[in-house]
């Protein structure tokens, strides 16, 4: 794989990027409905796209949740892509950010079949599944 360049979304073409890679992933890909996908936290929340030279391969957004503890959300590889590196890479970058902004903690609805992923990066299962726009999810989190 090239190298995946992982930014903090800074400019609007940043996040219409990070935005057309959530769309691919999660709307056409998964079909979770575009109302859902979409919220008042995009607003506020810090956004990450990931890319392989000029093509948006990835996005993440970070959000304060409560006081010392961010929720990653919205992390969305493309299909192609996934198994590359690409989340990790976003991922890394996401709790760098984390970090450097003073949470404690990290926590994340993980949809059920990427646990292993996020569990391997450190992040602990919290209580059952549950279903969330339709696909079932695990509550997890990691201190930093």
């Amino acid at each position: 794989m090239e190298d995946i360049d992982v930014r903090v979304v800074d400019t609007d073409h940043e996040r219409e990027d990070a935005f057309a890679v959530r769309r691919e992933v999660f709307v056409a890909e998964q079909g979770v409905d575009e109302e859902l996908e979409y919220d008042e936290h995009d607003e506020s929340a810090t956004h990450f796209v990931a890319y392989d030279g000029d093509e948006p391969i990835g996005a993440a957004r970070l959000r304060e949740y409560e006081a010392n503890i961010g929720k990653v959300e919205r992390v969305a590889v493309l299909e192609s892509r996934r198994k590359t590196g690409v989340g990790g890479a976003l991922m890394a970058t996401l709790e760098q950010r984390a970090d450097a902004q003073g949470f404690a903690v990290l926590k994340l609805h993980s949809q059920t079949r990427a646990a292993d992923f996020y569990r391997g990066l450190g992040y602990e299962r919290r209580g059952d599944e549950f279903e969330e726009a339709g696909i079932p999810h695990v509550e997890m989190q990691k201190s930093l």
